[in-house]
This record gives structure tokens, sequence and C-alpha cells, in this order.
């Protein structure tokens, strides 16, 4: 098993990158999903920490 090492002081590229990636990791909004004529159900790039790495 490897471990991604993140340092405490970050460069701005790799911050940006980060918060990027924090923002879009989220679920659909209900009222969304709700609308008639959509077919999306659910965020199919949902990821999550221990599977999915970002490779930043």
């Amino acid at each position: 098993m490897t471990f991604q090492k993140t340092p405490s002081q970050k460069s701005f590229i790799t911050k940006v990158k980060l918060g990027k990636a924090k923002k879009q990791n989220r679920p659909l909004p209900h009222w969304f999903r709700l609308k008639t004529d959509t077919k999306i159900r659910w965020n199919a790039k949902r990821r999550n920490w221990r599977h999915t790495k970002l490779n930043i």
C-alpha cells in the first residue's frame, strides 16, 4: 500500500487543485433530482479519498 504525503506548506497551484476537487466532490442537489425531464440520478464523478487518488 502506498501513501501520498502532502506537505504542510503547499504551492498555490496544488492548493487551488485541491480546493477545486473538494468542491466538485459532492452529491447532486435534491431539487435537481426532482426536476421532471432529468435522467441524472447521481454524481458520476464522485470520488472517495481512499479509493481514487488525485495524482497531483
